[in-house]
C-alpha cells in the first residue's frame, strides 16, 4: 500500500502527523542544552541572557539617569539647555572648555514614616556626568548660566574667528 504525499506538504506539517514515540534527532549543542537545564534552573545556568524586552527596559532606566540636552548653535553663542528634575541649585556643576561643555550633578532624597510600630525610612542618591562635544569654538571665559524650575540654560558666545581676505603682493 502506497501512501500519496501532497508536494505542499511542508516538514510541520509531516512532523504533526508522527506517532509520538518518533522525534528529530538532536544536534549535540541542543542536547547539552536540554541535559544543563535538567540540572540546574535556566537562571542558573544563563543569568546574563538578555532578550529584547529587557534590554529595552535597561536602555530606559539609564536614560532616566542621564540628563536630557539640547544645544542650539545661534550667530553669535551657544545655547545649552538641560533638563534636570530633583535637582538643587547647589549640587550642578559646569565646567567649559573651548569646544566641551561638561555638566555633573547629584541628588538625594529621604522619606520617613512612623505609625505606631510601623517604621519605613528611605534614602534615594544618585550622580550624573554629561559631556557634550559643541558646534564650533566658544569663549569659556564669557558663559553665563541660569537655573529655574528644572531647567538649566548655559549661554557661551562663539569665538570670533578671523575672515579669509586677500592680501596683494607689493
Amino acid at each position: 500500500m502506497a501512501i500519496d504525499k501532497d508536494p505542499k506538504e511542508t516538514a510541520k506539517d509531516m512532523q504533526s502527523r508522527q506517532p509520538a514515540s518518533v522525534s528529530r534527532a538532536l544536534s549535540p549543542f541542543e542536547e547539552m542544552d536540554r541535559m544543563m537545564e535538567s540540572f540546574f534552573p535556566r537562571a542558573w545556568t544563563r543569568p546574563m541572557r538578555w532578550e529584547w524586552p529587557q534590554l529595552a527596559e535597561m536602555t530606559g532606566a539609564l536614560e532616566a539617569k542621564m540628563p536630557k540636552v539640547d544645544v542650539l548653535d545661534r550667530e553669535a553663542e551657544i545655547l545649552v539647555r538641560a533638563e534636570l528634575p530633583g535637582v538643587d541649585k547647589k549640587d550642578i556643576d559646569i565646567s567649559v572648555t573651548e569646544n566641551t561643555v561638561t555638566i555633573k550633578g547629584a541628588t538625594s532624597s529621604e522619606t520617613k514614616e512612623e505609625r505606631g510600630n510601623y517604621f519605613r525610612r528611605e534614602i534615594s542618591r544618585g550622580s550624573f556626568s554629561r559631556t557634550l562635544a559643541l558646534p564650533s569654538e566658544v569663549n569659556s571665559e564669557a558663559a553665563k548660566a541660569s537655573f529655574k524650575d528644572g531647567v538649566l540654560e548655559l549661554s557661551i558666545p562663539k569665538i570670533e574667528r578671523s575672515k579669509r581676505r586677500s592680501i596683494k603682493v607689493e
